[in-house]
């Protein structure tokens, strides 16, 4: 014990920092084959048979398998995801949610309680649905989804469901300020990742028995290295904005000019668009698979909404296009950034300071921000294109290679932001030094 307490004291804040986001997703990975009591998870599993590149089988992957497996943690952190956008939206239409957002670091506490508070809620509605949902479920092969249904059983599965939400909501908000990279990404990116070997072996298996071509497996691979390539070429791309500060007249007398850039990615919104969006249109097919709805409206909604048609493609393009550009407002302030400039004396050239820099900021983002939704689109709907309508057998769809790639850059680019500020204080810290000896 006390060689394991003398080790972590040598580690660095980095190696901490890795090792505690490691154990966390272990952890997650744990909590999602604890089974939910009372449910025959056999009968369960037969509801995602077929169905691994639908919507459904998007939601399970999202989820880690928990929602296949009814696992405690089925729900997963979607109920957090869904409260996030209704408070987003609220801060962008209501007058006092924007106020609140303005009062710095406590209107922010302030703000994730409430946002946590709606996730709850959320996350009863959506255990109840489950519930009954398994319950009226049919008989597989003679067996029932519930082994003994009742007020008992869905008072003690919803519990098990919102506690399994809030779990994982607070394991998502430790590994965002003890650990690495966004807490609620870096868990759904776990859950993709080990479902890719099984989808491997799946793709390996029909070659063998010679379902697929090697012709269609090398498209496959070719497809997914092009789809990896544009995310970590886009996701890197950025538009700079040159800033002039006022010349310095230096002791020689020559005036010296500062000059530096400010950055605009073309894809400020990053990977939440595309999960905002993915986390709406995954309801239709939630309903359909546990609520089990005969009313004839609901029937038509839920059919025009199905996972590959011609209008869940149309509002799925619309719903990225949305939360991309809604996402990019929340990040990117440009009155903010405008009065931040004119405050420090910088000035774009050719554009005067103040309403002018902000129509400027807001023309350069309107257009950064449209290539950025064109390229979320190609990556994210394409694949279900070609998916449903030309037959290509996908493993993994351009939302989760999208989430993926994202995540492992964020945190490629926090670990050197950790390796550089190491660098500086080490520099700063043998500076003072020799300045002590010099005295």
């Amino acid at each position: 014990m006390k060689f394991i307490t003398n080790y972590f004291k040598n580690l660095s804040d980095l190696q901490k920092r890795i090792l505690f986001t490691l154990g966390a997703l272990i952890v997650y990975r744990i909590g999602s084959f604890i089974p939910l009591p009372g449910v025959n998870a056999s009968a369960v599993l037969h509801l995602f048979n077929g169905d691994g590149n639908g919507m459904m089988g998007m939601f399970d992957m999202f989820s880690g398998g928990s929602l296949s497996r009814m696992s405690v943690l089925a729900l997963n952190i979607f109920p957090y995801i869904s409260a996030s956008i209704v408070i987003q939206l609220l801060s962008a239409t209501s007058k006092s949610m924007s106020e609140l957002r303005k009062e710095g670091e406590t209107g922010r506490i302030k703000i994730n309680q409430y946002t946590r508070y709606l996730a709850v809620l959320l996350a009863v509605v959506q255990g109840w649905a489950i519930v009954r949902g398994l319950e009226s479920m049919a008989p597989v092969n003679g067996a029932y989804a519930v082994v003994n249904p009742g007020f008992l059983f869905e008072l003690s599965a919803v519990i098990a469901l919102v506690g399994g939400t809030v779990f994982v909501m607070w394991l998502a908000e430790q590994i965002t300020a003890r650990g690495l990279g966004q807490g609620a990404s870096l868990l759904i990116f776990a859950g993709i990742i080990a479902h890719i070997p099984s989808g491997i072996a799946k793709v390996l298996s029909l070659g063998s028995v010679g379902q697929m071509s090697p012709a269609m497996i090398g498209l496959i691979l070719a497809f997914v290295i092009g789809v990896v390539a544009l995310i970590a070429f886009m996701e890197q791309a950025q538009r700079r904005i040159q800033i002039l500060y006022p010349r310095q007249v230096m002791a020689n007398g020559v005036t010296n000019t500062n000059a530096s850039y400010l950055p605009v990615k073309i894809n400020l919104s990053g990977v939440m668009g595309p999960v905002f969006a993915s986390s709406i249109m995954m309801l239709p097919a939630f309903i359909q698979r546990f609520a089990q709805s005969e009313n004839l409206i609901v029937q038509n909604i839920i059919g025009f909404l199905s996972y590959g048609t011609w209008s869940y493609i149309l509002i799925y393009t619309l719903l990225i296009a949305f939360f991309a550009y809604f996402q990019t407002a929340v990040v990117f302030n440009s009155e903010e950034t405008s009065t931040n400039l004119k405050n420090a004396g910088g000035y774009i050239p050719g554009v005067r300071p103040g309403e002018q820099t902000t129509k400027y900021l807001d023309n350069v983002v309107s257009r950064t921000t449209a290539i950025g939704v064109v390229y979320l689109v190609v990556v994210c709907v394409l694949p279900i294109i070609l998916n449903t309508h030309l037959g290509m057998p996908l493993v993994i769809g351009g939302t989760s290679v999208l989430i993926v790639a994202g995540v492992v850059l964020d945190t490629m680019n926090q670990v050197q932001s950790y390796l550089v500020a190491k660098q500086y204080t080490n520099v700063i810290k043998t500076t003072q030094k020799k300045g002590r000896f010099r005295v």
